[in-house]
């Protein structure tokens, strides 16, 4: 017996054809759902929102909408910023310094977003008659989650602080969040 030269059959063609009308109709089926995922024309436009800080007291605080997501902000005294740095990062759940929450010669002004990282609610304390629990911040009315001056967590079961959407300051006084700086380079 001898063994004949492996050549492409008319078989081999009909699997490899058929494996692409396969792939080409997953393909196609697919795209519609993970098209779907994209964010809605409507959060698109609320990409960016520009926010005047000139109105806002020192002690007191805002909350703006952007992407559908309460974001407050917060003009903090001396004393809140002097309290949020001296706090011992081995005290706090998700150790994170005051200086990293902030932007350099801004330290007074705070944003996070104001969802609360256990289950999602909205922590109370950005209104001047609202309770801003044992650290100052705000208070998750939920589950008891309660945030410092700084947005870091304190006590739980919230396992991460408030988040810090991106913002840059566009003059001393007026902010857009959901726009990054730009490198130098």
């Amino acid at each position: 017996m001898t063994d004949a030269p492996s050549s492409p059959t008319r078989r081999d063609f009909l699997m490899l054809t058929t494996g692409a009308v396969g792939a080409a109709g997953a393909a196609c089926f697919a795209w519609p759902f993970l098209d779907s995922m994209n964010p809605a024309a409507d959060v698109l436009a609320q990409s960016t929102v520009d926010v005047d800080l000139a109105a806002i007291p020192e002690g007191q605080a805002i909350t703006v909408v952007w992407r559908g997501k309460p974001v407050f902000v917060r003009h903090r005294t001396v004393a809140e910023i002097e309290e949020a740095r001296k706090t011992p990062l081995s005290n706090l759940i998700d150790p994170e310094s005051d200086q990293a929450r902030v932007k350099e010669k801004h330290e007074p002004w705070l944003i996070v977003v104001g969802i609360c990282t256990h289950l999602g609610c909205i922590p109370t304390g950005n209104k001047a008659m609202e309770s801003r629990g044992q650290y100052g911040g705000w208070a998750c009315p939920c589950h008891g989650s309660l945030y410092d001056t700084s947005g870091r967590v304190r006590r739980g079961p919230a396992p991460l602080n408030l988040a810090v959407p991106p913002y840059i300051f566009l003059t001393d006084t007026v902010i857009r969040i959901g726009a990054e700086e730009k490198a130098h380079g």
